[in-house]
């Protein structure tokens, strides 16, 4: 088969294809996903929002990086959330510029949504991932298009496997030029738009290094355009990276199979319809969570107890595995083995947790129906 790459110096610049027919039902089914969580959302208070758009934001960027092979450090990418939500209750290390950077594209993505993409966003975006000029040890060419050749190989040196040759670097400008006149004309459906521009522009590869975060910070802003805030919530990096080598594969597929993408688009929107059920149920979990304190908000619970219901309710219905033990809550909150011993006693008694097993084997288990063990 001829790839895209071939075809579009054959042919001038391309017209991708894809069978909106059969694509219809994925966007149907991923838009009833994302209205679901937008009535969810409705039941929250502000704060509750808040801090699940705050986890969300600090795991995508967590997810974009470590598709590229990035390890990010948790804390920092918080502090970074953070300062730009406003959470000034969060103490946390100082971010790096470069992981500083890369939560501020994120956020230019969504709050300046509906502004025109331009050469010069995209530029700006990609010189904040890189805000040394260096991948590593490697310099990177910042706040410009690729002056060189780009090949995406893998394998030992000397022994590399080829994957895809993008166009020369030539050729870049008036490609995306190309790309951005189309983009920013486009009345498509946000999805559609948002999985075309992808497959589109990383088919480009314009820049030197930061094409996949650049590439997944575009559908980010499509999803905005009609979600605002509420797509922060929407984890699509994360299920990207989840999907790696299918996501590696299907990118692929498209960048080589001719003009009709329809199986890339197929693919890419059912998993933005799947991080909108995951999205759905961190929801639940939260309204859950915040219907579980309304109901006890008289109980006398001081701050270690407080901590320690709350981190079994964060992690849902047998998801803190064994359930909260005397060792585990004296780990959880630094206190003494004999006040953990009785301050757990005083979460049973007060109905808050629910008390299984005796002895050594003694358990507490947050008190909702199906959040314990059934004998």
């Amino acid at each position: 088969m001829e790839s895209l790459q071939y075809i579009w110096q054959l042919r001038g610049w391309p017209r991708l294809s894809f069978d909106e027919e059969h694509l219809a039902e994925e966007v149907a089914l991923a838009r009833k996903a994302q209205a679901a969580v937008e009535g969810k959302l409705a039941a929250l208070g502000s704060r509750e929002r808040q801090d699940l758009a705050a986890e969300a934001w600090t795991r995508e960027a967590l997810a974009t990086a470590a598709i590229e092979g990035e390890m990010l450090d948790l804390l920092a990418v918080r502090s970074s959330v953070a300062q730009r939500l406003g959470a000034a209750a969060f103490k946390g290390p100082a971010a790096p510029r470069h992981v500083d950077g890369l939560v501020s594209i994120m956020d230019d993505a969504i709050v300046k949504a509906n502004e025109p993409l331009t050469h010069e966003r995209l530029q700006a975006w990609q010189a904040a991932i890189f805000p040394t000029g260096f991948s590593g040890m490697r310099p990177v060419k910042t706040g410009a298009y690729r002056p060189e050749a780009m090949q995406i190989v893998s394998g030992p040196a000397g022994k590399e496997s080829v994957h895809y040759e993008a166009p020369p670097a030539s050729d870049v400008p008036a490609q995306m030029q190309a790309f951005l006149d189309w983009f920013n004309a486009s009345q498509q459906d946000s999805l559609v738009k948002a999985a075309l521009s992808h497959v589109w522009f990383e088919t480009i590869h314009p820049m030197d290094d930061g094409n996949g975060r650049v590439g997944r910070n575009i559908v980010d802003l499509c999803l905005a355009r009609d979600a605002g805030e509420t797509s922060r919530l929407v984890r699509i990096s994360q299920r990207l990276l989840d999907q790696r080598e299918a996501y590696y594969n299907e990118l692929g597929r498209a960048q080589h199979g001719g003009l009709d993408v329809t199986p890339w688009m197929v693919w890419f929107v059912r998993q933005v319809r799947i991080a909108w059920e995951a999205a759905s149920a961190v929801v639940d979990a939260s309204l859950e969570k915040a219907r579980f304190w309304t109901a006890h908000a008289d109980a006398p619970l001081n701050a270690r107890q407080r901590k320690a219901v709350n981190a079994l309710l964060d992690e849902g219905p047998g998801g803190f595995e064994g359930g909260m033990s005397t060792r585990k809550y004296v780990s959880l909150t630094s206190t003494s083995r004999p006040t953990a011993s009785r301050e757990l006693i005083e979460l049973n008694a007060l109905g808050v947790l629910k008390q299984w097993g005796a002895g050594r084997s003694t358990r507490y288990y947050v008190n909702l129906p199906g959040w314990f063990p059934q004998q």
